[in-house]
């Protein structure tokens, strides 16, 4: 039996390219079955017996009379027949592999730019055009690569669903989410309700993307925004338990006290868990442009809207306006309008109509439509006070519009901006104007200077009252952005001694100086600091704005225009999901998936 045994793991070892030595060269093994390299019949069952056999019945008469010589050569040559055949089946499946997987990502780039699908089939043309001139013995392989606008579209639609996996994925190992909630109506009034997620793992890995995109028909009360919600969530395997806090723009159907979202939200969280309690905030960017309407300089504002409407809303008037800007030299090529829903652009036409204060003067009376303002000494104060208060503002503005920003960063960059805020006004009551250079070309007279200290302080007290929730969280966020240095006392007194602990390690006071807030955490070991951590990914899973939402919406607004009005919900939902996302699809799972390659002519 050893021997036996012995004997068949040498014939085993004597195979080249899987070729068995059985039955005079002519078999070799595929998968477990023996194939004849003559006429190609698979023989089941590898025995020696049914080789044989076949070659007795089948092939004896031709290659009796060779010798063992010949038929080695003659097997040699059957077997890289054979595998030139197998070749030629390899390289044709890579091919169409190739081809599906280049479809896949151009369809994906298209989505992400936010193209119309049918632009596939130009980008095909290009693509054609191009090898022919390059590498024109390669444009067969071009030709394979379909981007037809159905067959993109139905790409966009595997990539959609592959992100959304791959987020669910992600999700079952959440400890704690966080949701930022806005809602908006598209090109065909169909309400919009975009429900972005911020997860936290176990070891501080943060995820933010796109939840779900909802379609809403119908009403929008905050039952029906409840109801999508509530299906977000479940599709996503999302447990109410571990949702940390919600960020809304402060629309009454979602922070409604008795029907609002919010309040359903926080009943469904207590029917769970009594003790729970959600931590709501408002919008930190749609709160800072609201406190801006305290300094009441619509006066301001109103005469330089009319004044530039003048300019821009004739044909004529706009050309004779640039003509004489680029007569004169001037560093501004032309006036922009003001549009309340952007943001930064106040400043930024406030300052432009500053700088062409006197072209604007003499075109305007040139057309006989004098700006008396512009001759105001008042006036012209109040316009250089405007400029400067608003460029302040919308450097805050561009700092809370960074992405990936946690709650505590943009709420430092708040009271970091209301201390700017105290100290101008002091400064302005002592008439040193470094800081508003602007108003200090106006040349202000005291009784200015006094009006200006108010309105700065009164924009203080704005911010102060609009940010309580925020001011809320404050012990809590210095607790986590600044455990070592954070007051014990202030902390909540299930993380009292383990602050103690961490404050008296030097060696984890050195490591936290030299890592990011979110490795610093996960290097923390949970045995010794449970409730900090829990603390901390509570904290740093907050939305601090609903910015992302704004960001999507101007992408849904470009998609869905009058143009392509015809987009279906499930096709924008798709498309929104591409763009925003930061994962990477699985193009290897996605060409694996596919199973037919499509042609498009």
């Amino acid at each position: 039996m050893e021997a036996h045994a012995k004997k068949r793991k040498i014939d085993s070892e004597c195979r080249v390219f899987n070729r068995t030595w059985t039955a005079k060269y002519l078999f070799t093994e595929i998968k477990g079955k023996a194939v004849c390299l003559v006429c190609g019949t698979q023989v089941a069952v590898l025995k020696d017996y049914n080789l044989n056999r076949h070659y007795t019945t089948k092939h004896e008469d031709k290659y009796r009379n060779l010798s063992e010589k010949e038929r080695a050569g003659v097997s040699d040559a059957l077997l890289a027949k054979l595998q030139t055949q197998q070749g030629l089946f390899t390289k044709l499946h890579t091919s169409r592999e190739a081809a599906v997987r280049t479809s896949y990502v151009i369809s994906h780039k298209i989505a992400r730019k936010s193209k119309a699908f049918s632009d596939g089939e130009f980008i095909k043309e290009c693509l054609l055009d191009s090898v022919t001139l390059i590498c024109p013995e390669k444009k067969d392989a071009f030709e394979n690569v379909s981007l037809s606008r159905r067959t993109v579209t139905r790409r966009v639609e595997d990539i959609a669903e592959n992100l959304e996996l791959q987020l669910k994925n992600r999700a079952a190992d959440f400890e704690f989410f966080s949701l930022a909630l806005d809602e908006s109506c598209d090109v065909r009034d169909t309400a919009q309700l975009l429900i972005f997620l911020r997860g936290i793992t176990t070891d501080f890995q943060v995820t933010e993307e796109l939840a779900a995109m909802q379609s809403m028909k119908g009403t929008t009360t905050g039952n029906d925004l409840f109801i999508e919600v509530n299906a977000c969530l479940e599709k996503l395997g999302l447990k109410w338990d571990n949702l940390a806090g919600v960020t809304t723009d402060g629309c009454p159907n979602l922070t409604g006290k008795n029907v609002g979202l919010l309040k359903r939200m926080q009943d469904k969280v207590t029917e769970i868990n009594p003790v729970q309690k959600l931590t709501f905030l408002h919008c930190i960017i749609h709160q800072e442009v609201l406190c801006k309407t305290v300094l009441k300089m619509d006066h301001v504002v109103d005469v330089v809207t009319k004044t530039v409407n003048f300019i821009r809303a004739r044909a004529l008037n706009h050309r004779q306006f640039i003509a004489l800007l680029e007569e004169n030299e001037m560093e501004h090529g032309d006036i922009s309008y003001h549009c309340s829903v952007r943001w930064l652009s106040l400043s930024k036409v406030l300052k432009s109509v500053w700088d062409l204060r006197e072209q604007i003067q003499d075109f305007c009376v040139k057309k006989g439509h004098a700006v008396p303002e512009l001759s105001d000494e008042d006036w012209v104060a109040d316009l250089g006070f405007a400029v400067d208060v608003t460029a302040l503002m919308n450097q805050l503005n561009v700092k809370l519009q960074c992405r990936g920003l946690f709650v505590h960063e943009m709420y430092s960059a708040v009271k970091a901006f209301m201390r700017k805020l105290q100290f101008i006004s002091s400064q302005v009551k002592d008439n040193f104007l470094t800081h508003l250079p602007t108003l200090k070309e106006a040349i202000p007279n005291a009784n200015h200077l006094h009006k200006y200290s108010a309105k700065l302080e009164v924009l203080h007290a704005e911010f102060s009252r609009r940010f309580q929730d925020f001011k809320a969280l404050e012990n809590e966020m210095n607790m986590v952005s600044s455990p070592f240095t954070c007051s014990v006392d202030n902390a909540s007194s299930d993380v009292q001694m383990e602050l103690i602990d961490l404050q008296s390690d030097t060696l984890l006071a050195e490591h936290f100086r030299s890592v990011s807030l979110l490795d610093f955490y996960s290097s923390l070991k949970e045995e010794n600091f449970p409730h900090l951590r829990n603390h901390a990914q509570r904290m740093l899973v907050l939305f601090g704005s609903t910015y992302v939402c704004e960001q999507t919406f101007s992408v849904m607004k470009f998609n869905k225009s009058k143009h392509r009005s015809s987009v279906t919900d499930d096709h924008l939902s798709a498309v929104l999901r591409i763009a925003t996302s930061a994962i990477q699809p699985d193009f290897n799972a996605l060409v694996q998936n596919q199973n037919r390659l499509d042609y498009s002519h």
